[in-house]
């Protein structure tokens, strides 16, 4: 669990942008955080001790995902593999598509690169609706991982993400609620 101070921190640290991308939305910029290397520090050793001794790699979903997910992953001493969007690795691969608000989307990761039994950590810094957490959760199954763990920096309560998740059985964590 984050201490109070790393919170406190992480809350004046990012910043709020209404009406981005689009009217209604209010943005979680968390770009602020990389400008204090510390705070980047303290957040990745919070990070990676909600997972410590409990994981075997860490899957990051593009993009944003990977900002915190390899510094985890080199903090705990693991692999670290991407998960992209649609066309942005070579084959071999594998994909997994999802509903969005108006249409579908489809990502991907590398074929061979988690080994069966696995078990896994998937980050993205934020968790809103759980569409994509839940496609990345997904294409882990289909190689034979385990998803043992979501970490997020940022979770959105009244988006109800946490539901999709639940039915991987997995530990889900997050620094702030919203």
């Amino acid at each position: 669990m984050a201490s109070p101070k790393l919170i406190e921190k992480l809350e004046k640290t990012i910043q709020s942008i209404p009406d981005f991308p689009k009217p209604g939305i209010l943005f979680k910029d968390i770009s602020p955080i990389f400008l204090d290397s510390q705070l980047y520090e303290e957040t990745i050793a919070d990070l990676a001790n909600f997972s410590r001794g409990k994981i075997d790699a860490v899957c990051g979903i593009e993009s944003r995902g990977f900002l915190f997910g390899i510094a985890v992953a080199v903090a705990l001493g693991v692999p670290f593999i991407l998960i992209r969007k649609k066309g942005k690795l070579p084959p071999p691969f594998i994909s997994q598509k999802y509903d969005l608000e108006y249409g579908t989307a489809e990502i991907e990761m590398r074929e061979n690169q988690l080994k069966p039994g696995q078990r896994i950590l998937i980050h993205d810094d934020l968790l809103a609706t759980g569409g994509t957490t839940e496609a990345a959760a997904k294409l882990v199954q289909k190689q034979g991982g385990i998803v043992s763990q979501f970490s997020f920096l940022i979770g959105l309560n009244f988006l109800n993400g946490k539901e999709k998740l639940k039915q991987f059985h997995a530990e889900i964590y997050h620094l702030l609620e919203y």
